[in-house]
């Protein structure tokens, strides 16, 4: 799993027989200070809940296609939550 951001919305005027429904989103993945790391992604909303600008959890690869309703959908990222809050751990010792 990875943290992203959802900084925008995909409009499909046709999709696969099994995303009907499911919203594509764009995902800006961030590392954990929340920064962002990468370049933006296409990934369905496995929640059916996500927005832009919320903090979300997403998969890929084969863990993607198994996150939505219709499972093996060709689908390459998948939000499967919607983070409430983050709380950095102390690292380290003494």
């Amino acid at each position: 799993m990875q943290l992203g951001r959802v900084i925008g919305t995909v409009v499909a005027t046709v999709k696969y027989d099994g995303l009907e429904g499911i919203k594509l989103l764009i995902v800006q993945p961030l590392d954990r200070h929340q920064e962002p790391e990468g370049r933006p992604v296409v990934a369905a909303d496995g929640v059916h809940m996500a927005g832009p600008g919320e903090l979300i959890y997403f998969v890929g690869s084969r863990e993607a296609a198994q996150a939505l309703p219709e499972t093996f959908v060709p689908v390459d990222h998948a939000i499967v939550g919607i983070v409430d809050a983050t709380e950095e751990l102390a690292t380290g010792g003494a």
